[in-house]
């Protein structure tokens, strides 16, 4: 698959922290001190919670710490500041499984981003708990496995796909529109490394055929999110979300156009922020580093 041009390897720090003095001054510097080259560094103080939040991405050539030690070199400086932390590398391709049912957009939106290099990931497996997307993930060369859920195999299934997941080193699960309730097992497997889509309409309709029911209420506005997938349904933190304004005039039909449309393009900036480290969660929140 084509590769995005070569670009220095960097480093990127995420940090949360009870907000204190020094913070930023600390971290600035450990890099200063090694010879970091900074590129990007972004901050952002949630007042109210009194919590601290920073990006910070330096190049590794010319580095004073060698690539395997620098957790181990920075961890004094966040075990000071009780720093909640991750360490990430820019060369690092993570390994992306999408689960899929029916409808195909989500699919074929995030697929066909892929082949164009606009997401800098490995795509080895869908898995559907229906055959009807075996095709197009064939088309794209990649490996399909259909697994029908009904009560009776919910969990059976779950642990094949658990299995599955093990099997080819997966990092991030995308739900392009997979119509099951994963159990708090599974989600906990993979604690915010799990990307879900879902209309959100203003005002929310629950249930069955949501947008015919906005189309009976008049709604003015609909909408998408994107979210980690969490224990409580559709609450986990929200990596993105955008809206389309509609009228009178939009029949059922143009409102499902408009949200497929919605939900492609939510879901795949939410994948895009996850893959490029431009996302800190806290609590159940996300601060989101343009």
């Amino acid at each position: 698959m084509p590769r995005m041009a070569k670009k220095p390897v960097t480093a990127v720090l995420l940090i949360s922290c009870r907000d204190q003095k020094g913070l930023v001054a600390a971290v600035s510097d450990f890099l200063y001190r090694h010879d970091g080259n900074i590129t990007h560094a972004d901050q952002h103080t949630d007042l109210e919670e009194g919590v601290f939040l920073q990006r910070v991405e330096w190049e590794l050539d010319g580095f004073g710490v060698p690539r395997g030690e620098i957790e181990g070199a920075f961890r004094p400086i966040a075990e000071r500041f009780g720093m909640t932390w991750t360490l990430h590398f820019s060369d690092y391709v993570p390994r992306l499984a999408i689960l899929v049912s029916k409808l195909p957009h989500c699919l074929y939106d995030i697929l066909a981003r892929w082949r164009l290099g606009e997401f800098d990931a490995e795509i080895p497996l869908v898995i559907s708990n229906h055959d009807e997307t075996r095709a197009i993930a064939e088309d794209f060369g990649l490996r399909f496995e259909a697994l029908p859920v009904t009560s009776e195999t919910r969990r059976e299934q779950e642990s094949r796909i658990a299995a599955l997941l093990d099997e080819q080193r997966i990092d991030v699960v995308v739900l392009a529109r997979y119509m099951q309730i994963l159990s708090d097992e599974f989600i906990s497997r993979y604690p915010h490394r799990i990307i879900n889509i879902h209309h959100s309409f203003l005002p929310a309709f629950a249930g069955a055929r949501p947008y015919h029911q906005a189309h009976e209420r008049g709604v003015k506005i609909i909408g998408a999110t994107a979210h980690y997938a969490t224990r409580e349904l559709d609450q986990g933190p929200i990596i993105e979300q955008d809206v389309a304004r509609v009228s009178h005039r939009d029949s059922v039909d143009d409102l499902i156009r408009k949200g497929r449309d919605l939900e492609k393009v939510v879901l795949a900036r939410a994948v895009e922020l996850h893959l490029r480290n431009r996302i800190v969660i806290y609590g159940n929140k996300t601060v989101v580093f343009d």
